[in-house]
């Protein structure tokens, strides 16, 4: 246990939302970076925005956290207002930014220690606190070292650690594992699961789509500053995809040519510039289709719908792109 909060079950139904937006919308000049978004986060719930930089996310995340004003459109975030309540908010959310700011020339506990103080928090709490922290975040060998020469998922556990000093109601999570390998990301998503099995909130953006299905309850995919679609991940799958994918490599150039062959194969075909990629029920039965009408591929896989695939279809690109 991380003595952030003891576990227990989600509001019920008719309780308050956590956060609840309704037409809310961002402009940055003539740019409209969010439009119009409804939306609401229940209590214990972990929810995510995915999609591509430049859609939106951090403009959303920065409006919850009371960093950014909306434009326009109602926003309450635990029942407060942010245009008169920021302040408030602020002191009962923890906020996980893109970019790592600790202190690199002060020691991991120094850097928790120092965060704490904000809070107007008690020397002997925070020092209880961080204890237990150090002890979640698996850093507490590591407690009197600098910053500095961590790993870069040291460095990011550190930071989620020190976002949770206050014990807060809500944890935001702006792009938590970019750049991290996979062991680090692995070990990331474990430590934000035991966070949500202790009934914390999540809010989570993110372009991986594995992230977005180990992690979140519901998301919303969002694609040039609006919502595509939103649900749970099978959901999403279920309503937007098939039960399988064929994905079919045929050489540079080839693609197109192979994809007239195998016109009305699959429910819908991609042709995208290094595969094919079929939608269908029944993957085996696809390719067996294609070897008889003479495309033969170099490389052939038979896998279930993933978000990627989600995502292709409601924005048509690819969550690299």
């Amino acid at each position: 246990m991380t003595g952030v909060r003891p576990a227990g079950p989600v509001d019920p139904p008719g309780a308050e939302p956590m956060v609840l937006a309704r037409g809310l919308t961002k402009r940055f000049g003539d740019f409209l970076a969010v439009d119009g978004l409804d939306f609401s986060i229940g209590r214990g719930e972990s929810y995510g925005f995915l999609g591509p930089n430049g859609a939106g996310k951090t403009s959303t995340m920065r409006m919850i956290a009371c960093m950014s004003p909306a434009t326009s459109g109602t926003l309450r975030v635990l029942g407060m207002d942010p245009a008169t309540e920021g302040p408030a908010i602020r002191g009962r959310i923890g906020l996980v930014p893109q970019e790592d700011t600790l202190d690199l020339e002060l020691t991991v506990l120094d850097n928790l220690m120092i965060y704490g103080r904000y809070f107007d928090l008690p020397r002997k709490v925070i020092r209880e606190r961080a204890e237990r922290l150090l002890d979640f975040a698996q850093l507490t060998e590591r407690a009197h070292d600098k910053v500095e020469p961590l790993s870069g998922g040291m460095k990011r556990r550190l930071t989620i650690a020190r976002s949770l000093i206050s014990e807060p109601d809500l944890l935001i999570l702006d792009e938590p594992t970019t750049g991290l390998d996979p062991q680090a990301r692995h070990l990331l998503w474990d430590r934000l699961y035991r966070l949500k099995s202790e009934g914390v909130t999540l809010v989570i953006t993110t372009h991986y789509m594995d992230e977005a299905e180990q992690l979140c309850d519901r998301l919303a995919v969002m694609d040039h500053a609006r919502f595509a679609a939103e649900g749970t991940p099978r959901e999403l799958i279920d309503r937007w995809s098939t039960r399988e994918v064929l994905e079919l490599r045929f050489g540079p150039d080839r693609q197109e040519a192979a994809a007239g062959l195998l016109e009305g194969l699959a429910e819908r075909t991609e042709v995208l510039p290094d595969r094919l990629l079929l939608y269908t029920n029944d993957g085996d039965a696809a390719l067996t289709e294609a070897h008889r009408r003479g495309a033969v591929p170099v490389s052939a896989l038979v896998r279930r719908s993933s978000l990627e695939d989600v995502f292709l279809r409601l924005t048509g690109r690819t969550l690299a792109d």
